[in-house]
């Protein structure tokens, strides 16, 4: 006969095995409370931040005659600068080079205007003399045929022929020389357009000299813009087109965050709503905003995609040293808030047969529920019909995790 204690001591061990094991099974189910409380529908978004107003430096416009514009210096990315400080310095040595030219040129017709009006000078005193030799001519002309009262018929006609032949070459040396001021007038008046043409383009020099060297009109943050050709941010040695954005001085004093909403979601966002804001490089602080924007129109999210975005601008409550712009937040957009629901992890809920399903822990194990669901948000749903307060429930189907560990001890 078998010793009785023995077979106690048997069943004992058995029992400690088993109840070992379920408790190792219960172990490994992670387990989530249904909670009830305040539930935000949100939407998570990735955005940047950027000041609502702004100066743009731009590079300055200067004549073709200078070539392109090549940066020798440039302000670093994020240097703090005050007004007039010096931001960007463009190669000189053309608008150099342009200015010699200038003073060349202008000093050339200068002298060519003082040759002109010597000239004219000349001309003109030669023209009086001209002029009053034949005014002489014509008063002997005169005396000649008043004197010629006895005079044959013949011989006072010969003398009053004299006196308007006189009288002819004197009106036409007085039309020489009216001519001749009319052509130095108008020989003065171009030459004189010259020097002022000259003259414009060396005050042109030196102005696009003075541009060369661009200064900042008010303190702030210096931002520095991408090349377009490059796609990295400018740098000495770079060259660009006049007019071209080159630096952001951005207003610290009011910021926003821009994000790209997916034309799916964009239904759900309007004007007002709430927003939590945190900088991903430090993801401690959290600030808060309002969406002030939404855009009408949708762009691509990228270059060749096809997904449809559109730009929603969140104008942020605080200004912080921490909060600049270009740094790279994450926004969460509250779009709704419902009082007293109950709520489980998005983990927890499970289809099986066509059902919303959870898996409570009960006492003896686990029992598959039917449930009715709510809204969802990116993380928790809420539960309207099937689970009370503080209800726990399996974020994995434990009764999965007992079959496949069934199978593997069979398989042992």
């Amino acid at each position: 006969m078998k010793n009785p204690i023995c077979k106690f001591c048997l069943f004992l061990f058995i029992g400690l095995g088993v109840l070992a094991c379920s408790k190792k099974k219960t172990e490994q189910v992670p387990l989530a409370n249904a909670t009830r409380g305040t539930f935000y529908i949100d939407m998570h978004e990735e955005g940047e931040i950027e000041a609502v107003n702004s100066i743009n430096i731009s590079s300055p416009t200067i004549s073709w005659r200078y070539g392109n514009l090549k940066i020798t210096h440039i302000a670093k990315d994020g240097d703090e600068v005050n007004a007039g400080d010096t931001l960007i310095v463009f190669d000189p040595s053309e608008v150099h080079k342009g200015i010699v030219e200038a003073e060349g040129r202008l000093e050339i017709s200068r002298a060519e205007m003082e040759k002109l009006l010597a000239q004219h000078e000349s001309e003109q005193e030669e023209l009086k003399a001209d002029y009053e030799v034949t005014e002489i001519a014509q008063e002997i002309s005169k005396i000649r045929f008043e004197s010629a009262v006895y005079e044959s018929e013949i011989k006072r006609k010969e003398i009053e022929l004299n006196l308007e032949k006189s009288v002819i070459a004197l009106a036409k040396a007085k039309e020489q020389i009216d001519n001749r001021t009319k052509i130095q007038k108008e020989e003065i008046k171009q030459k004189q357009l010259a020097i002022n043409q000259d003259v414009s383009r060396l005050n042109e020099a030196h102005e696009t000299l003075n541009k060369l060297y661009v200064t900042t009109p008010a303190p702030g943050i210096a931002i520095i813009a991408r090349n377009w050709s490059t796609r990295n941010k400018f740098q000495v040695g770079d060259q660009c087109w006049s007019g071209f954005p080159l630096i952001q001085l951005p207003d610290l004093s009011s910021l926003k965050a821009t994000v790209n909403i997916n034309e799916v979601d964009i239904a759900k966002i309007t004007k007002g709503l709430k927003v939590e804001i945190k900088p991903d490089a430090f993801s401690d602080s959290i600030f808060t905003g309002t969406v002030s924007s939404v855009a009408n129109l949708a762009i691509n999210k990228e270059g060749s995609s096809k997904i449809k975005v559109f730009p929603v601008e969140i104008l942020i409550d605080q200004t912080n040293k921490n909060l600049l712009p270009g740094l790279t937040v994450s926004c969460r957009i509250l779009i709704e808030k419902i009082e007293d629901a109950l709520y489980i992890p998005l983990e927890a809920l499970h289809f099986q047969d066509g059902k919303n399903v959870v898996y409570k822990k009960t006492a003896g194990g686990y029992d598959t529920i039917e449930v009715e669901t709510g809204e969802s948000n990116s993380d928790f749903v809420i539960i309207t019909k099937g689970l009370d307060d503080k209800d726990k429930v399996a974020l994995v189907n434990p009764f999965v995790s007992e079959t496949k560990e069934s199978e593997t001890t069979k398989e042992k």
